[in-house]
């Protein structure tokens, strides 16, 4: 049973999820039965144990995963329209994947130069966006001179520079430690804000579900399903002060005790797979 804690929605959705299923040769089912709407402007994260199919959904949202049953609609047109009408995607993975040989420049300029836009348009669009993620001075260097979190920062400025309407982003700063994390999703909201764009966001942390969106979708897994979908009604300018607040506390605890619901019906259906008694 679906969970909805929610504004009502007036405009029509950027995205669309209707009764989709994804089912993988093996027999594995990885998500069952997903209905979802993300309106334009929203930061939307989906949070949930691995295994729920989080990722699996981002893909399905960029693409690069089908689903075996159900439709999904963007800007209610299908999928394959994506990038018509000036309306574009872009996509940011776990690890940074940037080319070791090339400049930080070069790296972010690299849609511009498969899309043929010319140099000097590109060279300016490049700038203003290792500005916008603070790596203006280092767009010489090597990715091998970045740290961890300055390589996620060019990651970041490499999907902007396309200036997406729907930016995914699948656990970008999940290997970083506790305060790059943080100065990061304070970056990005700061620069959803700015731009103006659509965000979908994959995340294990409740902490960061809960300070970057303005809603959280939580997902179970076996098999991978929306249980709970979470306005969250915080301030539109958010510090370190709001992650100490009481509406900010009341939150994590909201989403804590779905996510724990979640893992005990888990251990239920599998203690009833194996005919163990709980």
């Amino acid at each position: 049973m679906q969970t909805s804690i929610e504004s009502p929605r007036t405009s029509m959705p950027l995205l669309s999820v209707q009764r989709v299923d994804k089912r993988y040769p093996n027999g594995t089912v990885a998500l069952e039965d997903v209905r979802l709407s993300i309106e334009p402007g929203e930061f939307v994260s989906l949070l949930g144990p691995s295994g729920c199919g989080k990722s699996t959904l981002l893909k399905m949202f960029a693409g690069i995963e089908t689903p075996t049953h159900g439709h999904m609609r963007w800007w209610g047109q299908p999928f394959e329209t994506v990038g018509s009408a000036g309306r574009r995607m872009s996509m940011v993975f776990q690890e940074a994947t940037l080319m070791p040989w090339a400049s930080v420049a070069d790296n972010v300029r690299l849609p511009l130069d498969l899309a043929h836009v010319p140099r000097r348009e590109a060279d300016a669009r490049v700038a203003d966006a290792l500005d916008g993620v603070g790596l203006g001075k280092f767009g010489h260097a090597l990715p091998r001179e970045l740290s961890g979190g300055m390589q996620m920062r060019a990651s970041l400025a490499r999907a902007l520079v396309t200036e997406p309407d729907l930016l995914l982003l699948d656990e970008p700063f999940g290997a970083l430690d506790e305060f790059t994390r943080n100065r990061l999703d304070g970056d990005l909201r700061a620069l959803w804000h700015r731009r103006g764009m659509t965000v979908v966001f994959v995340t294990h942390s409740i902490y960061e579900a809960v300070y970057l969106s303005s809603r959280v979708v939580v997902m179970q897994a076996r098999p991978g399903r929306v249980i709970a979908d979470v306005a969250i009604d915080g301030p539109q300018d958010r510090d370190d002060a709001y992650r100490v607040s009481a509406p900010f506390m009341q939150h994590c605890k909201t989403l804590s005790e779905l996510i724990t619901d979640a893992h005990r019906a888990n251990d239920v259906d599998a203690a009833l797979e194996t005919g163990v008694q709980s």
